[in-house]
């Protein structure tokens, strides 16, 4: 078994739990709700606080990778990640859950940018295509982690319990897993700035970031709650709306290496934000649960490829190195994101859940329309 093989495996597993560490917290977001007694623009606040601590993170993970390597960023944030998930419920008081959600964000985002560094250089060193796939991992493992949640309480595992033994597991399968990375080659003399504020393709390629992890972001944090509140599902059963949407995400990012062979970015990044909007409006104006979760799943399948094809693009940007252009791009793309949950919560606050959720089918559309212009540069 070669080391490059070894390594694709062990960057599978990292994707893998990474998915797992969002879905848990996406099942858990109706219970954190109720708990600290939130409306949704304080919940909203407390996404944010996880947005701010990635930004910061992000704003130095490509010195971070780059001094450290991504072998020993993977297995120190993700564990720091999982004890992060696993203290969500731990103290019932709202600065101690914004305290929480900000050591996620951050050790999130240094962990997503190091195994997507070692994933670049894994595809490199195998000559093919791979980075859909190591994405597909991800969703899996979200699906995985949502299916894990839905049946939990049948299972008479309390909240708290539920946490503990998906955090538990993950950690054991980090630090596993990253013995088996490879030693990303250092490339600082290469590098002509460090990283500030991207200009020219990064910052193109940072706009169609954020405008898909807006969308992707929104399933995470909303899609249960969504669920539970406007469609009146159980909790188990409102947890499948995470499931449904990370698993034609994955189904389309195992099938997303195979596609970008036959489609240029422009025409791939065009389709897959027409079919999100599409999904995401199914899933609103239909008042169906059964139709929502098939919603939820067209706004996966639309948005499998898009974190993938740009981070691969970001990679391979002259005069940077991989994990600086990841990070740049993941930069912007986390301006977004951190956007998204409080515009959602206020518009949540003042109409409705499902009001708020339009935001998905405007910025899905408008990475459609921008997606010529900023792949073709």
């Amino acid at each position: 078994m070669t080391a490059v093989f070894r390594a694709s495996h062990a960057i599978r597993a990292q994707f893998f739990v990474l998915g797992v560490l969002f879905a848990t917290w996406g099942v858990h977001v109706p219970t954190v709700k109720s708990l600290y007694g939130l409306g949704e623009q304080a919940l909203a606040l407390a996404m944010l606080a996880s947005g701010v601590g990635a930004l910061l993170a992000l704003a130095q993970a490509g010195r971070v990778v780059g001094r450290w390597g991504p072998r020993a960023v993977s297995g120190t944030m993700g564990v720091l990640c999982c004890a992060a998930i696993a203290c969500l419920l731990a103290w019932p008081v709202y600065p101690a859950l914004l305290a929480v959600m900000a050591v996620f964000g951050i050790t999130g985002s240094l962990l997503d940018v190091a195994i997507n560094t070692e994933a670049t250089e894994v595809e490199h060193q195998s000559g093919r295509p791979l980075m859909s796939g190591f994405h597909g991992m991800f969703s899996l493992g979200g699906m995985a982690g949502a299916s894990f949640g839905s049946v939990a309480p049948g299972l008479g595992l309390s909240a708290q319990g539920h946490l503990l033994l998906a955090t538990g597991l993950g950690a054991a399968l980090t630090l596993l897993a990253s013995r088996a990375m490879l030693p990303v080659p250092e490339r600082a003399a290469e590098e002509k700035h460090p990283l500030s504020l991207p200009r020219g393709p990064l910052l193109l390629l940072g706009v169609l970031a954020a405008m898909g992890l807006v969308a992707e972001g929104a399933m995470y944090d909303w899609s249960v709650l969504f669920m539970k509140q406007e469609r009146g599902s159980s909790a188990s059963h409102a947890a499948l709306a995470y499931a449904s949407f990370s698993g034609a995400m994955a189904a389309g990012r195992f099938a997303g290496d195979w596609v970008r062979a036959r489609l240029s970015g422009a025409v791939l990044m065009r389709f897959s934000g027409v079919l999100a909007a599409s999904g995401m409006a199914l899933g609103l104006l239909v008042p169906s649960p059964a139709v929502a979760l098939l919603g939820f799943a067209l706004v996966g399948l639309g948005l499998s490829n898009v974190v993938p094809v740009l981070f691969s693009a970001a990679s391979k940007v002259p005069g940077i190195s991989s994990a600086h252009g990841i990070a740049a791009v993941s930069g912007v793309g986390y301006l977004g994101m951190m956007a998204g949950p409080p515009l959602i919560g206020l518009v949540a606050e003042h109409a409705s859940l499902a009001a708020g959720l339009w935001v998905v089918v405007v910025f899905a559309g408008f990475m459609a329309l921008s997606a010529r212009r900023a792949m073709r540069a």
